[in-house]
């Protein structure tokens, strides 16, 4: 820990909180973890809280906090820590709109508070290697293919099926997060999107895409994959057919891989939080969030049989 580490709280203890928000502030110097707010959950060692005006009224040194609740409750937790003149750290998506979203950076300005929108996926190892290549290349045309098992990774998570919680773009958005930073502009043209009887949400959907110069991209979401799962974007090319898998993590061109390290995306973004807070700016894109805003503005519904009870 630094001499001035940012004291540090989180709000909204749940899975990922433990899986990964955790593990990477403790292994940061910046942050002084200091304090956490949850309903349920709670982190040993440090003071615990009911909910965030709780924390924020009896921990006034707090300097950041990070917001990972579901996001149809992060607009109001934001506003009250941006006007609290906190440092905001937002899980993804950063919000169930664009346009809570658009009023929370305008919040950050007006307090004089940097405000992180953390698309993890953008930070996975060859992400980077990625946009270089596409750089380099003639792109033809683009396809986006995430298929997993919800029952595997959001297990009794009943908010993702409620309107707000995103259903199968909850993962799908880390694909837009990627693919908006590899790839041409790109506007929805048609999509289809797949929701279960007994349910809000879909759990597929397929969209199709063109660039800001008419190249197709095309994206197929499926949440009840079974067997293997494979998040992954190829795209053809002059120069070879890409192909960047394992949701970010290897990228191969023509079957020979090319880079290929360990993931690290939560220590990166909490790297970056630390320098955004310590330059007085902020970093909210907003695009992968107006791909599944239009995506539920232009898509068909279709109802499919029900999956759970």
């Amino acid at each position: 820990m630094t001499s001035n580490a940012i004291k540090l709280g989180i709000v909204g203890v749940g899975k990922i909180v433990r899986d990964q928000h955790l593990p990477a502030v403790a292994k940061d110097g910046n942050y002084q973890l200091t304090a956490a707010a949850s309903r349920h959950g709670k982190v040993d060692g440090i003071a615990n809280y009911p909910d965030i005006e709780a924390m924020l009224a009896a921990e006034p040194g707090l300097e950041a906090v990070s917001l990972c609740m579901p996001p149809q409750f992060r607009y109001d937790a934001a506003r009250t820590a941006l006007e609290a003149k906190k440092h905001v750290f937002l899980e993804k998506p950063p919000g169930a709109t664009v346009s809570e979203v658009e009023h929370l950076k305008a919040l950050a300005e007006k307090n004089s508070v940097s405000l992180f929108a953390s698309w993890h996926s953008r930070y996975a190892p060859a992400v980077e290697a990625a946009r270089a290549f596409l750089a380099s290349a003639r792109l033809t045309s683009a396809a986006i293919n995430w298929k997993e098992d919800v029952r595997r990774w959001h297990p009794n998570q009943e908010w993702i099926w409620e309107p707000g919680g995103f259903g199968v773009f909850d993962p799908g958005i880390n694909a837009l997060s990627i693919a908006t930073h590899i790839l041409p502009p790109m506007f929805i043209t048609s999509a289809m999107l797949d929701f279960p009887e007994n349910r809000a949400a879909p759990v597929a959907a397929h969209v199709a895409f063109r660039t800001s110069n008419g190249l197709p991209v095309t994206m197929e979401l499926d949440w009840l994959q079974t067997g293997p799962q494979s998040w992954d974007i190829l795209a053809e090319t002059d120069k070879g057919k890409m192909v960047l898998s394992g949701g970010g993590a290897k990228l191969a061109v023509d079957g020979k891989i090319v880079h290929d390290e360990p993931e690290a995306e939560y220590p990166m973004l909490y790297r970056h939080f630390a320098e955004i807070v310590r330059a007085g700016t902020s970093d909210v894109d907003l695009a992968p969030l107006q791909h599944v805003a239009d995506a539920f503005m232009l898509g068909k519904r279709n109802v499919v049989e029900a999956f759970f009870d």
